[in-house]
């Protein structure tokens, strides 16, 4: 009894000390800037354009031995929606996406991704938050050229549901998005 435990205990700490069974996966870092165009918009100052930036910090699942590679990446956004005479609201967002990359070895690739993302929003005139949740769909190109970064185009339609200020009810807004950028990090 006493060899069957000392071996429970040192068998799973002998497989993690084989470097040759380790490997450090590659990730890639993503700056990118869009214009976002509100396709639907329930709240009370009905701006329905803004821009936004997010910077993504991504790990490579898949692709790893030459196949077409996917990424899980945890993204840190920010959206501003202006108009004249309207109050401004501005939209922090978090969360997890994933990207799987459509095709390999070329320099046009393809992508599709999906992502799940937490949002506070402020809306200028009111005190205080709301939080809520936004999906959204993306497809785009990387474009592999012989740069130390990989530029990037992506559209992005994202459906977003928020808390209404001081109700119970909910607001919407949904939206179509233009975002350019570059990757750093993993080329190939």
């Amino acid at each position: 009894m006493k060899y069957l435990l000392l071996l429970i205990v040192f068998l799973p700490l002998s497989t993690f000390s084989q470097e040759a069974q380790i490997r450090k996966v590659p990730k890639q870092y993503s700056l990118d800037l869009g214009y976002r165009y509100l396709t639907k918009n329930t709240f009370a100052n009905g701006a329905n354009h803004g821009s936004s930036f997010m910077f993504d910090y991504a790990w490579q699942l898949s692709g790893l031995n030459g196949s077409r590679a996917a990424f899980i990446s945890v993204p840190l956004g920010y959206a501003m929606y202006h108009e004249e005479g309207k109050d401004a609201i501005s939209v922090l967002s978090y969360g997890w996406t994933v990207r799987h990359e459509l095709g390999k070895k070329k320099k046009w690739i393809p992508f599709l991704g999906y992502g799940l993302l937490l949002n506070q929003l402020r809306q200028e005139g009111i005190d205080g938050s709301v939080f809520g949740h936004q999906t959204q769909f993306d497809f785009g190109y990387n474009y592999y050229g012989s740069y130390p970064w990989v530029p990037f185009i992506r559209l992005n339609y994202s459906l977003t549901r928020l808390p209404r200020f001081g109700d119970t009810a909910s607001d919407r807004f949904n939206g179509i998005e233009l975002k350019v950028g570059v990757r750093f990090g993993k080329t190939k």
